[in-house]
């Protein structure tokens, strides 16, 4: 029997909220629960919502303007039912938890060829990547010695008081994308490029789906300076075909708006053993999906031995989602990075994987800064090889590039 393995992708439950409170209306009690309001195109976002603020009670939270028209708000059902009818209301999506629980030399590095890739320049020397990556997270560690963090473009959507790292995970992502080449710790995919921390979960790696939103709506609004945005999340949902807009999904609508901007987003496929195609953001053909390959020793071949954990080199990992939402695989299995606390840590997971992608997707901006998000899975797609095993732990019947930036 296949053992599942999920512990290294930031899972997203799509239950309500667990916590309610009631508050008294009238003679009854109406049950409170969190929400998001999407409004039509033509909105202003911060009028209607300090509007249904004073006429419907709503606790207004994240207020969105630029991936989409909206807000995030604790409501009562009748103040839902009341919202639905008001013409600017586009649909009200109940809001959901997200969390981590994940799981690490880049053998990853070596394996996609970095090292060969004139744009990356991997020689000690501290030449940086002219590119800006945002990491929809956990935040970053903001002084870490081995990235180059843009503190200054820093935004917390979750709990706290800063975007500063409290989990590990989002420093993890950020030093696959672009640790420095400084001759110590280790070196990312396009190093030095700037990594801007969006902080969307919390310190335990828990978060809403409101505030995913949020992340995106600020990358959205930072589409002139940032080219990638990496998501190492997700949790079930599907993809309507229609940016969200006929299943009432507030996160494709503001990823469709972000990639329509001009951001390239690299999201991991899950970490279920099962088709991604149930499994958001990964399930998006606006975004670049990445499953796990199983990679010790940075070579091709098959012939290294586990190291961190049991599974088969150079093969697809035993824990990773796969199928036709898949666009490339990379390595995802005992990857070494950077971590909270200015510290180092080997974990394995599909959000080990995606990073990679993103740190190859920015080389190909730095040097072909007008491609079109649509043109940089393209490259990616072309410039990737098939000399992984296959079909061993891969039922989907499709063979995935598996990606290579030396000609980057």
């Amino acid at each position: 029997m296949r053992k599942t393995y999920g512990t290294a992708l930031i899972a997203l439950a799509l239950a309500a909220v667990s916590t309610t409170v009631a508050t008294a209306e009238t003679s009854s009690q109406q049950a409170i629960d969190n929400y998001i309001v999407v409004l039509a195109d033509t909105a202003n976002a911060r009028d209607v919502a300090r509007e249904h603020a004073e006429s419907h009670g709503a606790a207004v939270g994240h207020v969105y303007s630029h991936a989409l028209r909206g807000y995030s708000a604790q409501l009562s059902e009748r103040a839902v039912e009341a919202l639905t009818r008001d013409g600017r209301v586009s649909f009200v999506q109940r809001d959901g938890m997200v969390h981590t629980t994940a799981q690490t030399m880049p053998t990853g590095i070596d394996r996609a060829d970095a090292e060969k890739s004139a744009t990356a320049a991997i020689d000690g020397a501290d030449t940086r990547v002219n590119v800006d990556v945002a990491i929809i997270d956990t935040g970053i560690d903001l002084d870490h010695p081995d990235l180059n963090v843009h503190t200054a473009g820093a935004k917390n959507c979750s709990t706290g008081k800063s975007a500063d790292d409290g989990n590990g995970h989002g420093t993890h992502v950020a030093g696959t994308v672009g640790a420095l080449d400084n001759s110590s710790g280790v070196v990312g995919m396009a190093p030095g490029a700037r990594v801007w921390p969006v902080r969307v979960l919390d310190n335990r790696g828990s978060g809403s789906w409101s505030a995913v939103v949020c992340g995106i709506d600020y990358v959205t609004a930072n589409a002139d300076k940032i080219e990638i945005a990496n998501m190492s999340l997700g949790g079930s949902g599907s993809d309507d075909g229609n940016c969200g807009n006929s299943n009432n999904d507030a996160m494709h609508k503001a990823i469709c708006a972000s990639v329509a901007a001009g951001v390239t987003y690299v999201v991991a496929a899950g970490n279920s053993y099962v088709d991604a195609k149930g499994f958001v953001p990964a399930a998006y053909d606006e975004v670049i999906t990445v499953s796990a390959l199983a990679d010790f020793d940075g070579k091709s071949g098959g012939l290294a031995g586990s190291t961190c954990r049991s599974d088969e080199d150079d093969t697809l990992a035993n824990f990773s989602n796969f199928g036709a939402d898949v666009d490339l695989i990379a390595p995802g299995v005992c990857i070494n990075s950077t971590w909270k606390d200015g510290g180092y840590s080997t974990i394995s997971g599909t959000s080990m994987a995606s990073p990679h992608v993103a740190g190859g997707a920015a080389l190909y901006k730095a040097t072909n800064p007008s491609a079109s998000p649509g043109s940089v899975k393209s490259a990616l797609q072309s410039a990737g090889m098939t000399d992984w095993i296959w079909p061993a732990q891969d039922p989907d019947g499709i063979k995935e590039k598996l990606l290579n930036v030396a000609t980057f």
